[in-house]
């Protein structure tokens, strides 16, 4: 992975809720296990996940951007570096993961 990530890799729940609330072109998704997905998911996000991205480089590479997210944003930060390292420049970790959107942007998303 290059050490020399971009500063903005990252992005905040409240950003990512901004693109999805403007009908922004990008894709969400959802890096967990499927059984994570089924126990809570954020509206519109696909699953793929994290063992799964490098069978996808193709889809991924022509989404533009991408807004990747997890149970706390640790596995999307590091599926996002790797896809930054592919020469996708688009690819993003939504921070804190579906925890901190449960938290800050949908209660009724399920905690677990």
């Amino acid at each position: 992975m290059d050490k020399d990530l971009p500063a903005n890799i990252e992005i905040t729940p409240r950003e990512a809720k901004e693109l999805l609330t403007q009908n922004k072109n990008f894709l969400l998704v959802d890096v967990r296990e499927r059984w994570e997905y089924e126990t809570s998911r954020i509206e519109g996000a696909v699953l793929i996940p994290v063992s799964e991205i490098p069978t996808n480089l193709a889809r991924l590479g022509d989404a533009g951007e991408i807004v990747l997210y997890c149970h706390q944003g640790v596995r999307s930060f590091d599926a996002a570096s790797w896809l930054r390292s592919q020469g996708i420049e688009g690819a993003r970790s939504m921070s804190g993961g579906i925890e901190r959107w449960a938290i800050e942007i949908d209660p009724r998303v399920p905690r677990y």
